[in-house]
């Protein structure tokens, strides 16, 4: 249609959610996000809602982009549980170095910024949050490890997960995020290994 503006809605995603993940929701303002989508204010609200709906859309996209790299990371649990956590602490560890985002993790920002949120934006916040530690137990277990074992396994390995955002945003190097990665890895070789 004549003067209908096209926009490519994946683009505009991305560039929204790497606006709230480097400044968070709070110090976001749709000013920052009309010129880190290129869209006006207008047409943010018309094509992606008000502010709130728009940072559910980005939270969801996070959650199913980094969530479907840590499924796939742990789909080898079942053979080799070791190495799938190892896979998923690679993940992590990836995105940390990867400078095409923003350091630190989207999901633990927006946790840690939930008194500013809506009610309803911070209970979606805790949910997605909470998808990490189900996600390690059900490995967990496919890899051998008793129920009880892999909960608790699975509630180290979530919140170390979530350190290593922290520290890496805080100018942790590589080579101490990777030192804390291994003793994780350890403790689960050992916690893995038969009796005897």
């Amino acid at each position: 249609m004549a003067g209908k503006k096209q926009f490519d809605m994946d683009t505009v995603l991305d560039a929204a959610m790497i606006q709230f993940w480097r400044s968070g929701y709070a110090d976001t303002s749709l000013d920052d996000l009309s010129r880190a989508t290129g869209l006006n204010r207008s047409s943010i609200y018309s094509s992606l809602g008000d502010k709130d709906a728009l940072f559910l859309r980005c939270l969801d996209r996070y959650a199913t982009r980094y969530g479907a790299k840590y499924d796939a990371a742990l789909s080898c649990a079942a053979e080799d549980p070791v190495a799938a956590v190892r896979a998923f602490f690679d993940v992590t560890l990836g995105r940390i170095a990867d400078p095409a985002v923003p350091d630190g993790c989207l999901m633990a920002q927006s946790v840690m910024a939930s008194p500013a949120l809506s009610p309803g934006v911070a209970e979606r916040v805790k949910e997605l949050f909470g998808l990490q530690r189900p996600r390690l137990r059900t490995a967990l277990k496919a890899g051998g490890m008793s129920d009880g074992n892999a909960e608790d396994f699975a509630v180290h390995i979530a919140a170390v997960n979530q350190s290593l955002a922290v520290m890496g945003r805080a100018g942790s190097s590589p080579e101490q995020l990777r030192a804390i990665v291994d003793v994780t890895i350890d403790a689960l070789a050992r916690a893995l290994r038969p009796a005897g």
